[in-house]
């Protein structure tokens, strides 16, 4: 009889079905919420003002809008597996500003093929990425983006998914990167209970200091004079390469662990006429500031600079840090308009009046408590059994990789090594730009479609070591024919290691198979 039950119980387990019909969800009764549209859905779907989405398992579609406050107006959808669900939830992040749904690739689409019930939220505004004009005077809005709509929404979905299961699910995870990293760590730290797992990528946890580092670029080139030209990277990471590509054994343009390597930009200074190929003295003074990173008049740290060796690429310095010109670039983008909307309140505050020592404190008074994710005291997330894995690029021109290894460190220094390593994992991937793209094998799931086990997919790693107490050790990570086409061929694997460690070449094999090399 116990066999018979237990494989009723892995029957249930692996496909469970609806309890009520899908519409019966438009009069489900939330405190502090409101349900807009409840929809039966299959094949396709077409998000407000985003392409269709096709290939959708049946599934019902739960939209809604919570008001914590009088000027909240958070909008979430639950997406729920008509068939097959895993019993699982899964929470899902945004990118810069938030302002819309995740609804594609690595949204709540990616999450209910996977079988999840899925949530994601607008975090209280809707709008573009890449401006916050909606927070300016607007404190509560800020609170919503900063910390609550996340949670509000994983509270909200949870008995959404509740009603319509006839049981609540049981095990919930999150995975996001980029802000959607920053949120991540938001959850482990103020509000433990929601998730059982998480996954973290390239997180904007220390989001002030962050987006001063930005301004520090942005300031560093403000004169078109020390500006990098775009047509000057590819030269400066040709340098780079030469100077530091052989340390891991392997001569394959991409640096195994940037950190190690000790390039001086003074290397590259023009001896005659400048060209695309050489950088002028002020050129390579500014490549230092950013290779440094931003400093106050003591000369103590804000923020970690950037990486040697990502300067090239689609998603490289071109568009985050250099622009084509003087204040366009992305980082000039972000932290102009989180500054002018969120602490100044003033759209004529001048980027290059920032000042490290008095505007840091200002900046810091304001927004620290409700921006930043740096607590690193995790313990209440522990003691419910929740794991956590970080990672980041090593190439990434977005948010600094140095970041997240200084949290993974703080963790370990505040819970002790031993406590930390029974919950935390930090992998550092070589190549990887931000949260996706980039040189070489970088991808190893976790934010996309489900790699083939648990030693490729870190949402796979991050179930089996909650379900099954098995950490996580050396990941794979794969390189497609097609970029970003999981389904095209593997041309190439890597291993991913967990941090401190590095992979090293064996010396014999082929050097686009992970199997020759080592983790040391």
């Amino acid at each position: 009889m116990r066999i018979l039950a237990l494989l009723f119980s892995v029957a249930a387990y692996a496909g469970a079905q609806a309890a009520v019909s899908c519409e019966s969800l438009a009069s489900l009764t939330l405190p502090g919420a409101t349900i807009t549209a409840a929809q039966a859905i299959a094949g396709s779907f077409t998000p407000p003002g985003e392409k269709a989405i096709d290939n959708l398992p049946a599934l019902c579609r739960v939209a809604g809008v919570i008001k914590p406050s009088s000027d909240s107006s958070i909008r979430f959808e639950v997406w729920l597996p008509s068939a097959g669900w895993n019993h699982k939830f899964q929470g899902i992040g945004n990118g810069g500003f938030a302002g819309s749904i995740s609804y594609g690739p690595g949204g709540l689409a990616t999450a209910v093929t996977r079988g999840y019930a899925a949530a994601s939220t607008d975090t209280g505004h809707q709008g573009s990425g890449i401006e916050a004009k909606w927070a300016l005077g607007h404190p509560e809005k800020i609170a919503d983006f900063g910390y609550r709509a996340i949670h509000e929404t994983a509270v909200k979905a949870k008995a959404i998914v509740a009603a319509y299961y006839g049981e609540g699910p049981r095990r919930s995870y999150f995975a996001s990167c980029s802000n959607g990293g920053r949120q991540a760590l938001m959850e482990a730290q103020r509000y433990p209970a929601d998730y059982d797992g998480i996954v973290a990528g390239a997180p904007a946890n220390a989001w002030t200091q962050t987006l001063a580092g930005f301004v520090w670029n942005a300031q560093a080139m403000a004169d078109p004079a020390s500006h990098i030209p775009a047509a000057k990277l590819a030269a400066i990471e040709r340098a780079v390469i030469a100077a530091c590509d052989a340390q891991d054994g392997v001569k394959d343009g991409i640096l195994e662990n940037p950190a190690n390597c000790g390039f001086d930009p003074a290397a590259m200074v023009c001896e005659s006429a400048d060209t695309a190929s050489c950088l002028t003295a002020p050129q390579a003074s500014v490549l230092k500031k950013i290779y440094g990173g931003p400093k106050n008049s003591n000369g103590d740290p804000i923020s970690p600079g950037f990486e040697p060796g990502g300067e090239t690429g689609s998603g490289g310095w071109g568009l985050w840090i250099t622009g084509s010109g003087p204040g366009k670039s992305l980082q000039y983008i972000f932290a102009t308009q989180f500054i002018q909307n969120m602490v100044f309140d003033t759209a004529a505050w001048d980027y290059r009046t920032f000042d490290f020592d008095r505007d840091m404190k200002t900046v810091n008074g304001k927004m620290a408590h409700t921006l930043n994710a740096t607590d690193s005291d995790l313990s209440a997330f522990d003691r419910r059994g929740g794991k956590l894995i970080l990672f980041h690029g090593w190439n990434d021109a977005a948010l600094p990789p140095a970041n997240t290894i200084n949290y993974y460190n703080s963790v370990r220094s505040k819970m002790g090594a031993k406590a930390a390593d029974a919950m935390v994992r930090l992998y550092m991937i070589p190549g990887l730009q931000h949260c996706s793209g980039g040189p070489g094998a970088t991808y190893c799931g976790g934010l996309g479609p489900a790699m083939a086990d648990a030693g490729h997919d870190l949402s796979a790693a991050l179930e089996r070591w909650v379900e099954e107490g098995v950490a996580p050790a050396v990941m794979v990570a794969s390189k497609f024919k097609k970029e970003g086409d999981v389904t095209s061929a593997v041309v190439r694997t890597h291993p991913i290691c967990p941090y401190p460690q590095s992979a090293v070449y064996s010396g014999t094999g082929s050097m686009d198979d992970a199997a020759n090399f080592a983790c040391e």
